[in-house]
C-alpha cells in the first residue's frame, strides 16, 4: 500500500514520531490516522520501557512562575545527554510538568515516594469510613484499595491526569517524549512555592 506523504507529515506533526516510524504505522493501520496514532503510542511505550533502565545523568533545572508571580515551581528533569536537554521537546515536557505541579500541588513524584506515615493515615481514614457502611471485611478491603488508588492518582505526579489532556496521565506524557527523543527521561525532584503558604 502506498502512503501519501501528506498523511505521513500529518501523523508526524500530531505525534512527533520519526518519518519512518510514521510511515510504518500508517502501513500497519492501512492509512487510518487514528489507528496509526494508537500503533505509535503502543510501540513507543514498548521502546520507552526498554530505555527506562538507562541512566539519566544530564538534564535541566526548569523554573516556572505563574502569572502574577505568586506561584512558582522549580523542577529537575533528567535525560541521558546534554544534546537532548536542549531540544524543544524536552523543554516543552519540563514546562508542561512544571505547570502540572503548579496546578495540582502533588505530594510526591510516584506512589513509591509517598511517606509511609501518610499512607498509613489515609488507609486508617478510609477503613473507618468503610466500616461505617456496615459491609463485610472483604468488601471493606476492596473499598480501601480503591480509595487508595484514587488518592495516588490525585497526589502522585506520575499518576495524575495531565491538566491539558484528560485522556493522558503525566507518565504517558513522559513515555511519549521518551519515544520521540530516544532517551530515558526522569523527573528527579520538584519544589512548589506559593506566596503565603507554609513550606
Amino acid at each position: 500500500m502506498t502512503i501519501d506523504a501528506k498523511l505521513v507529515k500529518q501523523l508526524r506533526e500530531k505525534t512527533g514520531a520519526g518519518m519512518m516510524d510514521c510511515k510504518r504505522a500508517l502501513q500497519e493501520s492501512k492509512g487510518d490516522l487514528e489507528k496509526a496514532v494508537d500503533f505509535l503510542r503502543k510501540s513507543g511505550a514498548a521502546k520507552a520501557e526498554k530505555k527506562g533502565s538507562r541512566l539519566a545523568k544530564e538534564g535541566l533545572v526548569f523554573s516556572y512562575i505563574h502569572h502574577g508571580g505568586r506561584l512558582g515551581v522549580l523542577l529537575e528533569v533528567g535525560c541521558e545527554t546534554d544534546f537532548v536537554a536542549k531540544t524543544e521537546d524536552f523543554v516543552n515536557l519540563a514546562h508542561n510538568i512544571a505547570m502540572q505541579v503548579a496546578a495540582t500541588n502533588p505530594i510526591s513524584i510516584s506512589k513509591e515516594d509517598v511517606p509511609e506515615k501518610i499512607i498509613d493515615r489515609e488507609k486508617d481514614i478510609y477503613q473507618e469510613q468503610a466500616k461505617g457502611s456496615g459491609k463485610p471485611d472483604n468488601i471493606i478491603e476492596k473499598m480501601v484499595v480503591g480509595r487508595m488508588n484514587k488518592f495516588y492518582q490525585e497526589n502522585c505526579l506520575l499518576e495524575q491526569t495531565f491538566i491539558k489532556d484528560p485522556d493522558k496521565k503525566v507518565k504517558d506524557l513522559i513515555t511519549g517524549t521518551i519515544a520521540t527523543l530516544g532517551e530515558n527521561i526522569t523527573i528527579n525532584r520538584f519544589t512548589r512555592f506559593a506566596v503565603g503558604e507554609e513550606a
